[in-house]
């Protein structure tokens, strides 16, 4: 076996002629890249721009000088933060356990990062703080938002959840009009055979981010980046997947995570992905990649093989493998969909993973009126409240917070830990 194996050897030859590709005086893929950039000032400047666009005081007075009536709201939760309102971890621990916690040792090196998908609508972030204040819950650690970002401006929830973020101590995830399920940034449709989600099939054909979109998405990317400080988007193409490598490589500091969409379904691809983060890492080993989306097709022995090749990397302590537990109930996959016991099986040997509370607990959804619904992602918040939707889309979420703090207590129960806001959470 070991000397067929010696066959799969990349030829140092083929790695140089792929370097000779990319760095091509007259490369039109980079040279149309490099543009872009320098249209926006240049690497210094750009990240410069977005350090101070990301300023928690600056965000703030944004929203003061708008009078926008988030500023309150985030205001009432600095003081909920400020005053510990919210429970400790050690005090969470002692409510599940009682006064077992006292000889036990928990270890933080396989820590479960908490993460909800999709907080479309920043109140919700208030609503889920209110409850998670009144029935000491814990607050997630990692934020998904999966809402058009043009949307979003007019209300400026852009800057109040950037804003939230960092009061609260969580990371998140924003996502780009340029994605091909509806029209881009420009209002045009990406792609002529896309008719909106209801035609989200077509996407799977491979039509998501045609011909110039990708550097479409990548002006978008930037501009979020530089006007609101936005770091970390979803990326749901191949092609700004690389982009987003070659734009870290040049200097510019942007994270992405690779969405559910992208279908990295089997060790092979996921070996595919990470070994592109490994090729186009910085000098110091870092990748943009943070976030890895497994499809939900995965088992556990696909998220170990994964881990595998991202320790091979050295990747395994900069790309967190993201994980769906629970999934919106309707148009998306088979229910009852559930993936906590297989959680509980690796959280103990796979670091820097995440638990994606994406529905509500099955069983719970059943009951609902409304079910979480992955297509209620695109509908526009003025038809939201046209449709008399908010409500129940509020109580959607919120279900997924207690599903979020169901598998808090279930990994508690085992001995093992993990990452929730960490400015509201103390030790």
């Amino acid at each position: 076996m070991s000397d067929i194996r010696k066959r799969l050897r990349i030829k140092e030859e083929n790695l140089q002629k792929i370097n000779n590709f990319i760095l091509e005086e007259n490369n039109p893929l980079v040279n149309d890249l490099i543009r872009i950039i320098e249209k926006n000032g240049g690497v210094d400047e750009i990240n410069r721009r977005a350090r101070e666009a990301r300023k928690v005081e600056n965000l703030m007075t944004r929203l003061e000088v708008n009078r926008s009536p988030y500023f309150k709201d985030l205001e009432w939760l600095i003081k909920q933060r400020d005053k510990e309102a919210f429970i400790s971890i050690t005090n969470y621990r002692r409510k599940i356990l009682g006064d077992k916690i006292d000889s036990m040792k928990f270890d933080k090196s396989f820590s479960v990062t908490l993460e909800i998908s999709a907080c479309n609508f920043f109140p919700w972030i208030i609503e889920e703080a209110r409850r998670a204040i009144k029935q000491q819950d814990l607050m997630p650690g990692r934020f998904i938002r999966v809402r058009s970002m043009k949307d979003q401006i007019e209300a400026d929830e852009i800057t109040a959840f950037a804003a939230a973020m960092q009061i609260i101590g969580a990371s998140y995830v924003e996502t780009l009009d340029t994605k091909g399920t509806l029209p881009g940034p420009d209002g045009l449709p990406i792609n002529v055979h896309l008719g909106g989600p209801g035609t989200i099939t077509g996407y799977f054909g491979g039509v998501g981010m045609p011909n110039d979109y990708a550097l479409k998405w990548v002006e978008e990317f930037l501009h979020y980046y530089t006007e609101y400080g936005i770091q970390q988007v979803l990326n749901i193409n191949t092609g700004s997947v690389m982009l987003g490598y070659w734009l870290y490589k040049l200097g510019i500091d942007i994270e992405f995570k690779i969405s559910v969409f992208l279908g990295n379904d089997n060790p092979y691809s996921c070996l595919w992905t990470l070994m592109t983060a490994k090729l186009f890492s910085r000098d110091d080993g870092t990748s943009p990649l943070i976030g890895f989306n497994l499809a939900n097709s995965v088992n556990n022995n696909t998220i170990e093989l994964s881990a595998k090749i991202r320790k091979a990397f050295d990747l395994e302590d900069i790309v967190r493998i993201e994980h769906h537990i629970t999934e919106t109930f309707k148009s998306i996959v088979r229910q009852p969909y559930d993936r906590l016991d297989e959680l509980l099986e690796i959280a103990n040997h796979v670091k820097n993973i995440s638990a994606k509370h994406e529905g509500g607990v099955p069983e719970v959804e059943r009951t609902r009126n409304h079910q979480s619904d992955i297509l209620d992602y695109f509908i526009m918040k003025n038809d939201v409240i046209k449709q008399g939707l908010m409500p129940k889309l509020t109580l959607n979420y919120l279900d997924k917070h207690d599903a979020l703090n169901r598998t808090a207590k279930a990994l508690t129960e085992k001995g093992l830990t993990f990452i929730a806001a960490r400015k509201l959470h103390r030790k």
